[in-house]
């Protein structure tokens, strides 16, 4: 059993490992994430922020955490769609049959997928910096300790659905269904206050928004939930979230 456990671990270093060289030789993919935040923040916030203030708080400020979001739920979600291409290469046959157990396949998966988000999140707060606002270091770190938990969430939700599906096109179709309803009822780019009645419901149910929640109260200090309960709403989606990855993981084929 203990050489099965470090075999494992290993199993999961050696998956991450291999995700972020893929990651950090693939350039343009590094700079592409980066572009549709930014414009979100200069093009979008700007705008607005020059005739909206929410609570007396420059738009282009307030929507800047749900920018962060929004950034780690398209690269998390979108990085799903490299189980397909793995599988198309072969490569994830290899994966699969090697001696360690799906679940660490999965968690090694996860966190390269992790590790791809928050490189891409310190790298906007960095710009953040020079074009919306600077925020202190401990600051900077509770957001990047709070942009990892909702990655650890999306990421396995976007391997959940990569497992299931057989084409590029098809996981895209999907995973677009899913981004867009999770990112506007997220309230993002709104307050949730004096919201109506079926409105508040939604976002209430989305997971998403108790990160928004989080990030902006760390980044801004405007805050509708206790950061307890925004965190607690996170780790359990979090845990669901893995457990449909590993059930999924487990049910694909070699």
């Amino acid at each position: 059993m203990r050489w099965g456990c470090i075999s494992n671990i290993e199993g999961v270093y050696a998956i991450w490992l291999r995700e972020f060289k893929v990651y950090m030789r693939e350039k343009e993919r590094v700079v592409s994430s980066l572009v549709s935040p930014i414009l979100w923040i200069v093009a979008f916030g700007s705008g607005l922020g020059s005739v909206v203030a929410i609570e007396g708080i420059n738009y282009q400020k307030y929507i800047y955490p749900g920018v962060l979001v929004m950034t780690a739920l398209f690269s998390s979600m979108f990085y799903g769609v490299y189980v397909i291409w793995d599988r198309k290469l072969d490569f994830l046959k290899e994966v699969l049959v090697a001696p360690v157990s799906r679940a660490s396949i999965f968690i090694g998966k996860v966190l390269g997928g992790c590790t791809d988000v928050i490189i891409q999140v310190t790298m906007l707060l960095i710009i953040g910096s020079f074009i919306v606002m600077s925020l202190p270091a401990l600051v900077i770190l509770k957001v990047i300790l709070l942009l990892f938990l909702i990655s650890i969430a999306m990421v396995s939700l976007g391997l959940s659905i990569g497992a299931n599906m057989t084409s590029p096109e098809g996981f895209m179709l999907v995973v677009n269904f899913a981004i867009w309803p999770l990112f506007f009822f997220s309230g993002a780019l709104f307050p949730l206050d004096n919201l109506p009645a079926w409105l508040l419901i939604i976002t209430k149910i989305n997971p998403l928004t108790y990160g928004v929640d989080a990030v902006r109260g760390a980044v801004i200090g405007v805050q509708h939930f206790s950061l307890l309960t925004d965190v607690a709403v996170l780790s359990i989606f979090s845990l669901i979230a893995m457990a449909a990855g590993i059930w999924s993981f487990r049910r694909m084929h070699d």
